[in-house]
């Protein structure tokens, strides 16, 4: 939605005039109040979307599969026949089946969309005259936003100040290069798109520079809006994984398909009755493939991604965590992932003398200790009457874009927003009593830091006097230094000085600290000239670092445990990333390894670095190139990559590798709409963590499957084989189906319920392409199949006796012994090597739920008067159901018993 700006299009208005047309106050945005009204007023920043399949359609499509349809085709043809009761109940159950997928898919779909909510793009945005992030959802017309390199421009906004902005607007305009932006200009009614040097539009990218904008129009009004409004709706994609299955299910069903026609054939050639056979034909097809499964799939999916964002991991992509449990290497940025990501200045030096800060992080608690010129214990100072100190500590609060926000109820700590680097310049100045370190002050030009420069500068006026601020790398700062400040006057900056200073570098780069320089000078003329950032005097430097999280030690521990390869990839000094690494046991015990830096990339041929890559832990003062080559070479090593990054930098290596990472706190848009996955709290333990949960869903899904499989592989086996040896038909048709919908459902769902086991990362990753059955699993199960149908078919025998009086006792024996075999069954697929008590017999309480609540419907088919008949089935004696309970715990009880026996030749474990 837009507000009127005076029937004129925006890029024709002066910046003032859009401001005034919206409402909107250049300075300080919106007040809070007035954005909250606008929103409830306008709705929400996004572009409409097509409106969901109504409930009915999405009921429909449960009875759209083959077998479903056959089903349905056998229930009619008996009707037809005069079979009402069996037609009436195949129905029901069919309806019922409907009924639970229904449910399981629309719980997956609310999973889906929580996660998606959560993913949501920010924006930075100043209301009330503080710089806030907020949902992108939520800006309005007349809101003023700030812009800086890799960020998704939020709306359609009116440029007002900009430094060396450029925008991609190729996925508006087609134009392939980016487009250098002119905030003063006002442009003609006709000019193209393309052309609107003053404008930046939804959807967009900030490839360089900074900006201050106002929103000028949202959602659907937007340039990107109208375009949105053209297209239709697509259809979602099945996972990779979820295709697998369906593969699966297709050739189970011809297997299946082939057995029943066979089975049908033996009944008829002996005698059968064509209506009873051909149900029981149908009836078993159904049983036999677990159509539900990929909807079971789709929500433990859904399932294991949110418990994922418990542990602060968002997994954007459901193919990803397939990936994320074959993972072998793990390349890490330093900064904010391996560390705190909370800057902590330790050191100034200023006017030839050593402080030391202490506190750590973003909290305003700490004093300052002035180190004596010899050796001794460091002594407090009042660092509010000590000008020298103050000077450096007040550059580097003016020389900043970052913004601290208070914590409610805890009055000492601040959240930031902006650059860890220049909030860590803000708290130190907060500890130094510089609470506003721009009393009277006001900011004329900013030239932001680039990489190329190295370098970040404003102009400041106050009390009528004009100073430029500057802080930087040290080494380039002192090269364009002249003079220095000295017990509060300027001395020339002689040679002796200059060396002092260099070794004061020196001495804090020795202790892993990220320097920076500061300097200052007086009577600046705006506009700038090319000098002005030369002729500087130096004021000091401040030391700080980013120390290493105490989790990530634990995090990486525990990779080389799983036999995952923690890597550093980092743009900090070789020896500062060396350190960190040192600490953090990144290669384990070892503390010698190789560190590569960019210079020594460049040297290495792509066959080279292959090579090289299967040793290095770190890699230092790399580029983006660099790091898109180091992934592909571990790529071509046959290693499964997962690579975090925050940068617009990062983003290629983000996209090439297997999982691609990013930050969450600090990282840019680009690099999160390039991810795979995004950590919410920029935390490697977080990534380990992901890991670990993906490779229990995967675990949880091979569970299910297995459970699935082995069920229904016994109820074919025990068919297939009655029919074998000339027995009566031990299973009916509405028998086959009531097995199938009481057992395969719920606890399937709760299986997908259970955590991670407690040796998931204390094994090797799961290869790549290794499938969800592979040649063990299906011997496995085929195995335990066998057995489930052996127990029911021993049941049938003794109660049969040969005696077909004995028929209907015998059906209703093999009925609960099938029954109660496959719920106690599910007990063993919890883990294939732990045992029940080595998990906790109530260790997941929704399985013990679903096997109380699916065996009280399996005793109410038995006993309820009325229902006997529709189920064909007898009420059964005590030592009828005794003999099917006994017979029930027999398949659990030799797996659990194998599992105990590892060393014993045994089939029935992995």
């Amino acid at each position: 939605m837009s507000i009127a700006t005076a029937d004129a299009a925006v890029h024709t208005l002066t910046a003032e005039r859009v401001a005034a047309a919206l409402a909107s106050d250049l300075e300080h945005g919106l007040a809070t109040g007035e954005a909250q009204a606008r929103l409830a007023r306008h709705g929400t920043n996004e572009l409409a979307s097509a409106p969901p399949d109504p409930w009915w359609r999405k009921l429909l499509a449960q009875f759209r599969e083959l077998v479903v349809l056959l089903l349905i085709a056998a229930a009619i043809i008996s009707g037809a026949l005069g079979e009402w009761v069996d037609t009436l109940a195949i129905l029901t159950i069919v309806l019922l089946n409907g009924l639970l997928g229904f449910f399981q898919e629309a719980r997956a779909e609310r999973a889906l969309s929580a996660l998606q909510k959560l993913s949501s793009p920010v924006a930075k945005v100043v209301r009330d005259g503080r710089l806030q992030t907020v949902a992108a959802r939520e800006l309005v017309p007349g809101d003023r936003v700030e812009l800086e390199a890799g960020d998704y421009v939020p709306a359609d906004v009116r440029l007002l100040v900009a430094y060396g902005l450029r925008i991609q607007e190729a996925a508006l305009t087609g134009e392939s290069v980016p487009v250098d932006k002119e905030p003063s200009a006002v442009l003609a009614p006709q000019t193209p798109l393309g052309d609107r040097r003053n404008m930046a539009y939804l959807g967009t990218v900030v490839a360089a520079g900074k900006a201050s904008a106002l929103v000028a129009t949202t959602g659907m009004q937007t340039e990107l809006g109208q375009i949105a409004g053209l297209l239709a709706r697509q259809e979602r994609e099945l996972t990779p994984l979820q295709r697998r299955l369906e593969e699966l299910g297709k050739v189970l069903l011809a297997v299946c398909v082939t057995i029943v026609v066979v089975i049908f054939g033996l009944r008829m050639l002996r005698g059968g009755e064509f209506t009873e056979v051909f149900l029981m034909a149908v009836s078993l097809a159904v049983a036999a493939v677990p159509e539900g499964l990929p909807a079971v799939v789709t929500m433990a999916l859904a399932i294991g991604l949110q418990r994922m964002v418990k542990r602060n991991a968002l997994v954007r992509k459901l193919p990803s965590v397939e990936t994320l449990g074959s993972v072998t290497v793990i390349c890490s940025d330093k900064t904010g992932t391996l560390t705190r990501n909370e800057m902590t200045v330790r050191a100034v030096f200023a006017a030839g003398r050593q402080f030391s800060v202490t506190g750590t992080g973003y909290v305003v608690q700490g004093e300052f200790l002035l180190a004596p010129p010899q050796a001794g214990s460091e002594e407090p100072i009042d660092a509010a009457q000590d000008d020298d100190l103050r000077r450096v500590l007040r550059i580097g609060a003016l020389c900043n874009s970052a913004a601290l926000n208070p914590v409610e109820n805890l009055p000492a700590a601040r959240t930031i927003t902006g650059d860890p680097t220049e909030a860590a310049l803000l708290i130190v100045a907060e500890k130094a009593g510089l609470s506003d370190p721009r009393p009277g002050a006001r900011i004329l030009v900013e030239v932001p830091f680039d990489s190329q420069r190295k370098l970040m500068s404003v102009v400041a006026e106050q009390e009528g006097r004009t100073a430029l601020f500057c802080k930087g790398a040290p080494e380039i700062v002192l090269a364009r230094c002249t003079r220095t400040w000295l017990g509060g006057r300027v001395e020339p900056l002689d040679p002796p000085l200059r060396e002092q200073i260099l070794a004061e570098i020196a001495r804090l780069a020795a202790q892993s600290l990220r320097v920076l320089a500061m300097a200052t000078r007086d009577e600046i003329v705006v506009p700038l000239a090319d000098d002005a950032e030369q002729d500087l005097v130096f004021a000091g430097l401040v030391g700080m670092i980013d120390p290493p999280r105490d989790e990530a030690r634990a995090a990486v521990a525990k990779c080389h445990a799983a036999g995952i390869r923690p890597v550093m990839i980092t743009g900090d000094h070789p020896e500062t990333a060396a350190a960190i690494a040192r600490e953090l046991h990144l290669s384990g015990e070892h503390e010698k390894f190789p560190v590569l830096t960019g210079v020594a990339l460049d040297e290495l041929s792509d066959e080279q670095l292959r090579e090289a890559a299967k040793d290095a832990v770190v890699y230092a003062r790399v580029s983006a190139e660099h790091k898109l080559r180091v992934v592909q070479a571990l790529k071509q090593r046959g290693e499964v990559v997962a690579m975090t990054g925050d940068g617009v930098n990062d983003a290629p290596a983000v996209k090439a590798a297997d999982i691609g990472i990013a930050m969450g706190i600090t990282g840019t848009d680009v690099t999160k709409e390039a991810a795979d996955m995004v950590l919410v709290d920029d935390n490697f333990a977080s990534i380990v963590s992901a890991v670990e949960e993906g490779r229990g869903i995967f675990d949880n899904i091979v569970k299910f499957v297995n459970y699935l499989l082995a069920c229904n592989t016994s109820e074919v086996l025990f068919m297939f084989v009655a029919a074998l040896l000339d027995w009566p038909t031990p299973l009916t048709a509405v028998q086959l189906l009531w097995i199938n919908l009481v057992t395969d459902g719920l606890p399937a769902l709760a299986l997908a319920m259970e955590p991670p086991e407690r040796d998931a990362m204390r094994r090797p990753p799961r290869p790549a392409n290794e499938g969800v059955i592979t040649r063990k699993r299906a011997v496995q199960l085929g195995l335990q199949g066998s057995l489930m149908a052996l127990v029911a078919g021993v049941g049938f025998f003794l109660t049969y006796d040969g005696d077909p009086q004995n028929l209907p006792a015998a059906r209703t024996v093999a009925f609960a012994t099938m029954a109660f075999t496959q719920l106690s069954f599910s007990f063993s697929c919890r883990s294939q090597q732990l045992t029940l008590p080595e998990l906790g017999a109530f260790s997941n309480l929704y399985l013990v739920g679903a096997i109380l609540f699916s065996a009280l419907l399996q005793l109410s088919v038995l006993y309820l008067p009325g229902v006997q008949g529709v189920f064909d089935c007898l009420r059964p004696t005590v030592n009828q159901l005794a003999l099917a309970m006994v017979l029930a715990l027999i398949p659990v009880t030799v797996v659990e018993v194998a599992k105990i026996a590892r060393g014993w030749p045994m089939p029935f474990t992995p």
